[in-house]
């Protein structure tokens, strides 16, 4: 019984493990080639049918722009305010015809910024749990009779928790990479309202918001080396307690040390938010 609960144990481990490499490998995966770009190409497709619809807006948001920011047309003639007014609009026309261009070069600068986290905390073996060797033989010379039940329903426990945070955080990290594929394909709505004063404050927000999302990315990579170099750490493990106390300090050890993980990377996006003040 004590090996049985031994191997739900380790069974828990390796999901975690397998997830937490799952994340690793999205993140340090550049959107144009996840899943073999087929997702990119959808959604620059998607992105160059709405271009003609963010230049009709262009045009739009120019003449409410103008006919609010100057009072009769007499004001329009004068140099400053021409000057102004149509240097605001080929601004706008640029980003509209080259935002898939500024997109796609912003995620390129974030994305070497991981690569250089990643290439520099090598922590790639670290993404792997395994059970110390003292729990272990412990665990497999529990009978029946010495609470095997009990240390069995720990394992279980702690199994089920390590799946639900591992899946937690995978999710987190696909959610951060469609957050860029729909920021990327709607990009040239948003960014038509640079062409009026009175809007531009949306275009301001979207890029703002899209760099957030970017370089969460960087803080969920952050995150993940400092919860290896904090669970490396691990005390020792006291053998002279019960084999079910024994196991359940070391469970709990790893589960508050995947908790303090999942709070840095659900709480990411808050994270840059307050650095950058975005």
């Amino acid at each position: 019984m004590g090996t049985a609960a031994w191997f739900e144990l380790m069974q828990g481990l390796q999901y975690l493990g397998s997830m937490l490499k799952k994340m690793w490998a999205i993140l340090t995966t550049s959107p144009q080639s996840f899943k073999g770009g087929a997702i990119w190409k959808v959604i620059t497709t998607i992105n160059g049918a709405l271009g003609a619809i963010g230049t009709a807006l262009l045009v739009l948001f120019f003449t409410v722009g103008v006919i609010k920011t100057c009072g009769s047309f007499a004001e329009l003639k004068k140099p400053e305010t021409a000057v102004k007014v149509f240097v605001r609009f080929a601004i706008a026309k640029a980003l509209i015809n080259n935002c898939l261009k500024l997109m796609v070069n912003f995620v390129t600068i974030v994305q070497s910024v991981i690569a250089k986290v990643a290439a520099s905390s090598k922590i790639g073996t670290a993404l792997e749990f395994s059970i110390p060797t003292k729990v272990k033989t412990t665990m497999e010379g529990v009978g029946i009779l010495d609470g095997a039940i009990p240390l069995w329903a720990v394992c279980f426990i702690a199994h089920i928790a390590f799946i639900v945070v591992g899946i937690i955080l995978l999710l987190t990290v696909y959610g951060r990479f469609f957050r860029i594929y729909m920021y990327t394909a709607i990009a040239p709505i948003p960014l038509s309202t640079m062409a009026g004063q009175p809007t531009e404050n949306i275009a301001k927000s979207f890029l703002k918001s899209y760099a957030g999302v970017c370089l969460q990315g960087v803080v969920i990579v952050l995150a993940c080396v400092i919860f290896t170099a904090y669970a490396g750490s691990m005390p020792e493990i006291d053998t002279t307690k019960e084999p079910l106390a024994m196991v359940w300090s070391y469970v709990s050890e790893v589960l508050f040390n995947m908790l303090v993980l999942l709070g840095l990377v659900k709480g990411s996006d808050r994270i840059i938010h307050d650095m950058m003040g975005l």
